[in-house]
């Protein structure tokens, strides 16, 4: 046996002489991390070229770790099946042998729906005529359906095989066991000898993507394009297809993919900075970076069609097993009509039902200016116009589409455009650059590809690098100072609008990646409000490594004090500050009547600064808020925390024990919190919580809370954490 470390959370177990090769643990893009590893590679078998990989997958015993999908087993099970060969008619490599996955029970059935989902999206013309289709059309989309998945919507069980692995030892394959000892850690054993892997991550521990993207700064103008992704799900290289349009300084993504925790910060941008995502499908490559966008501390709006969203909702659900009228918690819905231009604020869009195998819409994105409008059309995951040739049938009740709806699609696809990103990936459920030869509009950009282009495609349409920008209208404004106000405006509704020109006149100061703003130990002269981009608070001596977005202030609290910064603030990435002097600032407080009031929570703000919890991506307004409602409370040792169904209750000093029986599951000091499954509403089981010192204990209401994104994100994971515990026999 061999066990080798792909990336952080991630490891292969080979066991050549029984033919088993196991991924453990399956995050965004781990194919591309088995690529990069050489654990993927092309071999050629009886005239026959296809790829080597694993034809195993051991799950994470826990769904989310350090708020990323630990389980996303979507691209590793379609490598099987298509790239190795295992379910292709008359290949080498089709023996009757499914792709096996391994797991807990909880996270097998959640994989197996998920999958499922991410096959085919919505599943019947019932639940497609439930996003608001009608009956003869849900049929037609059926139809497709059935055509793309060669005739039948074949259930995950019938693709893949599964191993339920309890507390005792089972077979995997060919005499090889596998136990768990732990919590996502496991024994494998044959013939005698045994190998341990732990996928945990642990302390900061984060998934690493497989490529590097380098820093840029992005300028925000009227109406613009930046380009965030060319590449595909198997590309070791470069982001999937995705853009980021600004529009009036705001910033909208076109999907969220893999890995966009890195996208964004190589960009400069912040979560808390985006005004809206627009989902095309629910595919992974475009789907799974969603949990990123739950982390900031407002409700980002999620635009798409009833279709799209009913699937991406079904399909996220399955993920964290929770229940589909939650995704409401996380993201501001906001449905788009087919097939005519959606107004928002002055950018219209018009989605429209593309070809593929779930629900999918294009996106053409158009805003009035002196001569007309500009326009950007999205074109991901389109079918050639081949494919559509080869799906047309005269039967009205057989599986395809008909010469109508073939020739409608192209005259769509083919609308001029000032811009247009097209997916030109080949094979069955992907674009073809030739289709595009005559199209009228004035610069194409062919994506969605892990190949170089051809001469041919060349000819066709151009390429786009990382971070490269097309400006579409630009700017004769800087919004930086806009987002400046605003982010006052906010935190200082009752503060005249001249007091807060007063600080607006402060200079815009920009930091380069891995700058130190505030050192620790540091007398800061000035505190920054951050206006895009991202930086961290690092107090090393109690492992404190909180992430700061838009909104936060950085040095507040230490600079109208006047005492040394408890902790560094470092940039993660280019940073946009307004650059305050604190005596300016702590007049400005003054003169406003609002000095004492932050000096009377400063206690609180710092406990929040410092815990995990509140600690990261929340502005400076928010934590400010929950500041002034916490209300402290004094605790015996031994005495039992009250169950008050919308509480949170956060510890200042002392030790509380949070048990489940006679089980203790865990036990916080300062920073930590018990209550989760209280706000949350989702507790399989009662958790229970006492303090084993004296302690002083913040009662915060959960209707403060519920609005959040990241602080409900990270509640929910906690919960399931300690959910899992609290079942586990070891």
């Amino acid at each position: 046996m061999k066990k080798i470390k792909v990336t952080t959370g991630v490891y292969w177990v080979e066991v050549p002489e029984a033919k088993l090769y196991v991924l453990c643990g399956c995050p965004a893009d781990c194919v591309k991390h088995l690529m990069k590893r050489g654990l993927i590679i092309p071999v050629e078998k009886n005239g026959v070229f296809f790829e080597t990989g694993p034809n195993t997958i051991l799950l994470s015993d826990i769904s989310l770790q350090q708020e990323q999908f630990s389980n996303l087993a979507e691209f590793p099970v379609l490598q099987m099946l298509y790239r190795q060969g295992l379910i292709l008619p008359n290949h080498p490599n089709n023996t009757g042998e499914k792709p096996l996955i391994v797991g807990s029970e909880e996270q097998i059935r959640a994989q197996v729906d998920y999958i499922y989902r991410g096959n085919y999206g919505l599943v019947s013309t019932e639940e497609i005529m439930r996003a608001g289709i009608p009956a003869d059309a849900a049929d037609d989309m059926m139809r497709l359906k059935r055509r793309f998945a060669f005739g039948k919507i074949r259930k995950t069980e019938e693709l893949i095989e599964t191993r339920i692995v309890r507390d005792e030892a089972v077979e995997l394959r060919n005499g090889v066991f596998i136990r768990r000892k732990g919590i996502n850690i496991y024994e494998f054993k044959y013939n005698g000898e045994t190998i341990t892997v732990d996928i945990n991550l642990t302390g900061k521990e984060e998934y690493e993507a497989p490529y590097q993207l380098g820093y840029h700064e992005i300028r925000r103008e009227y109406f613009s394009v930046i380009h965030s992704g060319e590449g595909d799900g198997w590309d070791i290289n470069r982001p999937c297809m995705a853009s980021i349009l600004t529009f009036q300084g705001k910033i909208y993504l076109i999907d969220a993919g893999p890995n966009i925790t890195h996208s964004l910060r190589a960009l400069g941008i912040g979560v808390n900075e985006i005004e809206g995502v627009f989902n095309t499908h629910a595919h992974d490559d475009h789907f799974n970076g969603l949990p990123i966008l739950m982390r900031a501390d407002h409700k980002i709006k999620y635009f798409a069609t009833p279709l799209v969203s009913s699937a991406v909702i079904k399909k996220l659900s399955s993920l964290l097993t929770m229940k589909e009228e939650v995704f409401s918690n996380y993201f501001d819905i906001q449905h788009l009509a087919l097939d005519v231009w959606n107004n928002i604020e002055g950018l219209e869009v018009k989605p429209v039902l593309s070809p593929h195998p779930l629900e999918t819409s294009i996106f053409f994105f158009r805003t009035l200016w002196e001569d007309g409008y500009k326009t950007y059309a999205h074109l991901a995951d389109i079918t050639s116009f081949k494919v559509l040739e080869d799906m047309i049938t005269d039967e009205p009740s057989g599986n395809g589409i008909s010469r109508k709806y073939c020739d409608k699609n192209k005259r769509i696809y083919l609308i001029p455009a000032d811009l247009k990103k097209i997916d030109i990936g080949g094979g069955l459920i992907h674009g073809n650059a030739e289709d595009f030869r005559e199209d009228k509009t004035k610069r194409i950009l062919l994506s969605h590809t892990a190949l170089e282009l051809t001469n041919t495609q060349k000819e066709i349409g151009g390429s786009a690098v990382f971070g490269m920008a097309d400006v579409l209208i630009s700017s004769d404004q800087d919004y930086t100072k806009s987002i400046a106000f605003m982010n006052l405006q906010t935190f200082f509704p009752e503060a005249p609008k001249h007091e807060l020109r007063m600080l607006l006149n402060c200079p815009v100061e920009t930091f380069n990646p891995g700058t130190i703003m505030i050192g620790q130990g540091i007398i800061n002269e000035h505190i920054f409000l951050i206006l895009s981009g991202e930086a961290e608070f690092i107090v090393s001596d109690y492992d404190i490594l909180n992430r700061l977005a838009s909104g936060f202030i950085a040095g507040e609290l230490s600079g109208i004090l006047g005492i040394a910064s408890p902790g560094t603030y470092r940039t993660l990435s280019f940073v946009k500050t307004l650059k305050i002097p604190c005596e300016l600032y702590s007049q400005f407080l003054k003169r406003n009547n609002l000095f004492n009031d932050l000096k009377e929570n400063i206690d609180k703000r710092i406990l929040l600064q410092n815990s995990w919890l509140f600690g990261e991506m929340l502005s400076s307004r928010i934590k400010s808020g929950i500041a002034e409602q916490m209300e402290c409370f004094s605790y015996s040792a031994g005495q039992k925390l009250p169950v008050v169904p919308d509480n949170l209750y956060l510890l200042k000093n002392g030790e509380v024990e949070i048990y489940s029986g006679d089980k203790i599951i865990e036990t916080i000091r300062s920073g930590g919190f018990f209550g989760a499954h209280l706000i949350l509403l989702e507790a399989s089981q009662q958790l229970e919580a006492r303090t084993t010192k004296t302690s002083e204990i913040y009662h915060i209401q959960g209707e403060f809370l519920q609005d959040i994104p990241i602080v409900r994100w990270k509640l929910l994971a906690t919960h399931k954490k300690r959910m899992r515990a609290a079942i586990t026999t070891f």
